[in-house]
């Protein structure tokens, strides 16, 4: 008799990505415009190539330090420094293969099976699949809509927490719904999470994509850098996608407790051996000249946004809400009903690859996500073709 391999049951029992069984169904058609991604249209600036070339003309092809170079770690500092105000020691910043393998190497370290986290949804799904690989059990606690806006109710974060629980995980700005979490509410989780001796693994890719300044005038989203100590069991997730428009690249950091730095380094010796040197030297260059990029792609978003959701607002049977930050429109459909088969329908009707809801968690049936990072006439045109479907 054959049988299949004999893999981990925790392994076997992750469904595949919603995005990417989307993406698999409509890839590869002609004329198809992809806005079912998190990332845009525009290439990854030149000066970050340049310095990528150079670096390997210089010879940065050889293994390298695990945390990341030391001259790429000072700059992460000073960037923290001067754009959140945040006096980040070096040793507590850990480059990484994308702010994925942050989150990764992060639950390999601190998730045991059995081990409950609990998790503000709807949100990226391979947040769940990160907790689920380790054997841990996740407890969605959905945003809700109110007013027009989402929101979190914090009792229910807070009833959420169980014996078992060992994790808070918070996504804000919130891909996909571009919710922003508030600085006292911030600050009512890391209180809860000392009492209770919880950790805290805060998410901020999207933190300086924001628009009309934010919800502080400071051009940034609140962080929970704001409202920590250096010893806090606090994990803040960072990354150079989607800033710089370096997705392929795969690189981002983590800055953590200056304890939880030789686990990092452990974790990566094991699991990767670091990112490779000339990556980083690219990512050196756009912290040190990309603030000027990083505005005209928050401009490029802001524009996306509005022609979006400008043809969205238009249509009866849709629902949504205009982001502060982050680069989706997340909007439902009445009587859609499964969003999976709305989105292949999509893809086959309109050549329009969009992420269905389901693919979020808990409150994304019934909705569809769409990225708005790409060009203003990419991005009419795949309005032009939505319209009639979704009328």
């Amino acid at each position: 008799m054959t049988t299949g391999p004999d893999i981990r049951p925790a392994i076997t029992a992750l469904p595949n990505s919603l995005i990417g069984v989307v993406a698999n169904y409509g890839r590869g058609r002609d004329g198809l415009i992809p806005l079912w991604f998190g990332e845009g249209d525009v290439p990854t600036p030149g000066f970050v190539m340049d310095a990528a070339y150079q670096a390997m003309r210089d010879g940065h092809v050889f293994y390298t330090w695990q945390r990341g170079l030391p001259e790429l770690r000072d700059a992460l500092s000073a960037y923290h420094r001067r754009t959140y105000g945040a006096d980040v020691a070096t040793d507590r910043i850990t480059v990484t293969g994308s702010g994925m393998s942050a989150i990764a190497l992060s639950m390999q370290s601190l998730i045991d099976a059995g081990d409950e986290v609990v998790v503000v949804s709807p949100v990226w799904p391979n947040v769940f699949a990160s907790i689920r690989i380790m054997g841990g059990v996740v407890r969605q606690v959905p945003l809700a809509l109110e007013n027009g806006k989402w929101t979190l109710d914090l009792d229910r974060l807070f009833d959420a927490c169980g014996p078992r629980t060992r994790m808070i995980f918070v996504n804000s700005p919130c891909n996909p719904t571009g919710w922003t979490i508030g600085t006292e509410d911030q600050r009512r989780i890391m209180e809860f999470a000392r009492e209770r001796g919880l950790w805290v693994m805060a998410d901020e890719v999207y933190s300086r994509l924001v628009y009309d300044g934010g919800l502080d005038g400071s051009g940034r989203a609140p962080s929970f850098l704001d409202v920590s100590e250096p010893e806090d069991k606090l994990l803040v997730i960072n990354s150079f996608s989607k800033n710089w428009a370096m997705t392929g690249w795969r690189l981002g950091w983590v800055v953590a407790p200056a304890a939880m730095g030789p686990i990092y380094e452990k974790m990566i010796q094991f699991n990767t051996s670091g990112v490779a040197g000339f990556v980083q030297k690219a990512g050196l260059a756009a912290l040190e000249q990309g603030e000027p990029f990083l505005e005209e792609m928050v401009e490029r978003c802001r524009t996306g946004r509005d022609i979006v959701c400008s043809a969205l607002e238009t249509l009866p049977r849709v629902r949504v809400q205009r982001p502060d930050a982050a680069f989706y429109a997340f909007f439902s459909v009445e009587g859609a009903g499964d969003s999976l088969e709305l989105a292949k329908r999509i893809v086959d009707e309109a050549l329009v690859g969009l992420a269905p809801g389901a693919a979020f968690g808990d409150g994304g049936e019934g909705y569809l996500r769409l990225c708005f990072a790409s060009s203003p006439e990419c991005l009419s045109q795949a309005m032009e073709r939505l319209i009639p479907i979704l009328r």
